[in-house]
């Protein structure tokens, strides 16, 4: 939609966070616009664009990772996003680029083949719906 690069979007960072060995676990999600007094109707819900992705391997071995884009705590078949058992190399980092949006329903979920092994962090936009 015309909205994703909207100037009046602010540049965040997300993480970094280390990822576990469950890879249901929720890592980004945008939250909804709350209180206020006259807030329009129409801008209840944040967005984020993520258009950079950093999978950094702390360890002396190669480990693996696997995200999702869907429900709270899913990884179901066909939701799958930047990797299934994607290894990253010992020491060592992978980057994605690129601009997909996050809605309020949409939930990055993921996690690493060995836990407290991989370092997750991004950097995009968010805005307002």
């Amino acid at each position: 939609s015309s909205d994703l690069a909207m100037a009046a979007n602010k540049i965040i960072r997300i993480g970094p966070v280390i990822l576990s060995a469950t890879l249901t676990t929720n890592i980004v999600n945008p939250g909804t616009t709350t209180g206020g007094v006259g807030m329009p109707a129409t801008s209840t819900n944040l967005y984020f664009v993520l258009r950079h992705i950093r999978i950094t391997n702390k360890t002396g071995t190669a480990a693996t990772c696997s995200f999702w884009i869907g429900a709270t705590g899913g990884n179901a078949a066909g939701t799958e996003f930047l990797g299934q058992g994607l290894s990253v190399p010992a020491n060592s980092y992978i980057d994605w680029y690129g601009m997909v949006s996050l809605d309020i329903a949409d939930f990055l979920v993921g996690g690493s083949g060995t836990a407290s092994a991989l370092t997750f962090e991004a950097e995009g936009e968010i805005g307002i719906r």
